[in-house]
C-alpha cells in the first residue's frame, strides 16, 4: 500500500478522497491556493502545501508544483479526484517518470478515450453499440454534408475533445450545417486548441444512461450498474439516480455485461464511466469518463462499494477481489448538485455562508467542504455539496429527499435548493419520465 498520497483537487472531492485515505490508515497531503487556505480538506489533511494563487492554471493545473509538493513531502501516490487533470495523459506520465503513482488509468487508456473519435472507434471495435455517424474527423464541408444524407437530419457536430456541451451544435436541415460545423470549429479551438470535429445521428428524446466500470488492469471486470443522469442544463448534469426508472434488470445486465466484458478485453485498470444516449430501447455510446465521476455516490449507496477505497487499492496492485455475481444492487438513490447559484437566471453566487445546516437521517449523505462562516471563492465551480439520499424504492427515495431540501439549509448566499424543491413536486419528475431536453424545457416554460 502507499506511504503517503497526494490529493490533486479541492473542494467536496478533496474531502472525499482524504476520507477514504483516513480509513485505509494512508497520510495525506492537501494541495491547495492561496484562496483554498481555510478549506476543510486542508484542515483535516495531515499536511498541506500551497502551490499557488487562486487561478487554477497557477495552482491546481500547475504539473511542476504539484509535483514539487510530492517531492516535498514524500508523497508515491497521487489522486487527482475529478476535473483538473484527473484525465490528462500527460500528468499521468510526468509523474511515472518521477515514480509516483497516479491513482488511475494508464496513460494511454486516458488519451484514447479523451479523444472522442478515437474513443468511439475503440468503443466499437470492443463490441459496445455507438450512435450511427462518421468514422472519423469530418474535415471538408463536402464529407459533412454527405455524412448528414447517409444518416439523415437532425445531426449533431461535435469536438474531438470537448467536453461540457462546449464545442457541440445541432443541424435541424441541411441549411443549418455549415453554420454548425463552423461556429462548432470555433468553439472546439477556443476551449481545447483542437477545432477537430465529427458528426452523429441527433437523438430526439433520448436519456443519459451511464454505466460504472471497476478493472483491476490484470483482464478482471465488472460492472456496478447503471446511473439515469437525464436532468441536464446546459449538458451539465443537474440530477442523477440509480438505477435508472426507465430501466428493467434484463436491459441492465445486457448492456452492462457488454461494457464489462469490453473494460476486461481493454484491461482497464480503476474506475470508469461509460456513457450512452438510450432511445427505443436502444443503448448508444457517446463517451467514456476514466476517473472518479461526480455522481459517483449513488452507486455506492445501492452497491456499497466504496468506489475510492477500490480506486486506491487497485492503483497499488490489488487484484479485484470480487466477481459480477458478488455485485448486488439495494433500493435506490438520488444525488442533487447543490449549487451556489441563483435557482432561476443560475448566476454565480459566490460569499460567505453565514448559517449552514445539511440534513440528516437514516439513508442521507451530503458530501460537501464547506462549513458555516465558509467563505465560497469565485475561482472555480459553484458546487456547494451533493445531497445524496437512498431508500429502499424509488418512491420511499422522494419523498425522503423531498424531506432533506426542506431541511438543508445555506443562508446569506443564493442556491439551488429552491430548484430541487420545485422539482420533486414535479409529477414527471415523479413519474420518471423526463429526458435529456426535459429540464431546460421546464426552465424556458417557467421563465416565460
Amino acid at each position: 500500500m502507499f506511504s503517503k498520497i497526494l490529493i490533486a483537487n479541492r473542494g467536496e472531492i478533496a474531502l472525499r478522497i482524504l476520507r477514504a485515505c483516513k480509513e485505509l490508515g494512508i497520510p495525506t497531503v492537501a494541495v491547495h491556493s492561496t484562496a483554498d487556505a481555510d478549506a476543510m480538506h486542508v484542515r483535516l489533511a495531515d499536511e498541506s502545501v500551497c502551490i499557488g494563487p487562486p487561478a487554477a492554471r497557477d495552482s491546481y493545473l500547475n504539473i511542476p508544483q504539484l509535483l514539487a509538493a510530492c517531492e516535498i513531502t514524500g508523497a508515491d501516490a497521487v489522486h487527482p479526484g475529478y476535473g483538473f487533470l484527473s484525465e490528462n495523459a500527460r500528468f499521468a506520465e510526468i509523474l511515472e517518470a518521477h515514480n509516483i503513482e497516479f491513482i488511475g488509468p494508464t496513460a494511454e487508456h486516458i488519451r484514447v478515450m479523451g479523444d472522442k473519435i478515437q474513443a468511439k472507434q475503440t468503443a466499437k471495435d470492443l463490441g459496445i453499440p455507438v450512435v450511427p455517424g462518421s468514422d472519423g474527423e469530418v474535415t471538408t464541408s463536402d464529407d459533412a454534408h454527405a455524412i448528414a444524407r447517409e444518416i439523415g437530419y437532425p445531426v449533431l457536430v461535435k469536438a474531438a475533445s470537448g467536453g461540457g456541451g462546449r464545442g457541440m451544435k445541432v443541424a435541424q436541415t441541411e441549411a443549418d450545417l455549415d453554420t454548425a460545423l463552423s461556429t462548432a470549429r470555433a468553439e472546439a479551438k477556443a476551449a481545447f486548441g483542437d477545432d477537430a470535429l465529427y458528426m452523429e445521428k441527433y437523438l430526439g428524446k433520448p436519456r443519459h444512461i451511464e454505466i460504472q466500470v471497476l478493472g483491476d488492469g490484470k483482464g478482471n471486470a465488472v460492472h456496478l450498474g447503471e446511473r439515469d443522469c437525464s436532468l441536464q442544463r446546459r449538458h451539465q448534469k443537474v440530477l442523477e439516480e440509480a438505477p435508472s426508472p426507465s430501466l428493467n434488470a434484463e436491459q441492465r445486465d445486457a448492456i452492462g455485461e457488454i461494457v464489462a466484458n469490453a473494460m476486461r478485453k481493454l484491461k482497464y485498470r480503476g474506475v470508469g464511466t461509460v456513457e450512452f444516449l438510450y432511445e427505443n430501447g436502444e443503448f448508444y455510446f457517446i463517451e467514456m469518463n476514466t476517473r472518479l465521476q461526480v455522481e459517483h455516490p449513488v452507486t455506492e449507496m445501492i452497491t456499497g462499494i466504496d468506489l475510492v477505497n477500490e480506486q486506491i487499492r487497485i492503483a497499488a496492485g490489488g487484484d479485484l477481489d470480487m466477481t459480477q455475481d458478488d455485485i448486488k444492487f439495494d433500493g435506490h438513490a438520488i444525488e442533487c448538485r447543490i449549487n451556489a447559484e441563483d435557482p432561476v437566471t443560475f448566476a454565480p453566487s459566490p460569499g460567505t455562508i453565514t448559517y449552514y445546516h445539511p440534513p440528516g437521517g437514516l439513508g442521507v449523505r451530503v458530501d460537501s467542504g464547506v462549513y458555516q462562516g465558509y467563505k465560497i471563492p469565485p475561482y472555480y465551480d459553484s458546487l456547494i455539496g451533493k445531497l445524496i439520499v437512498h431508500g429502499r424504492n424509488r418512491v420511499e427515495c422522494m419523498m425522503r429527499l423531498r424531506r432533506c431540501l426542506d431541511e438543508f439549509v445555506v443562508d446569506e448566499i443564493k442556491s439551488t435548493i429552491p430548484l430541487f424543491r420545485d422539482l420533486v413536486d414535479n409529477q414527471a419528475i415523479a413519474n420518471g419520465q423526463y429526458d435529456i431536453h426535459w429540464l431546460e424545457k421546464y426552465l424556458a416554460d417557467k421563465s416565460n
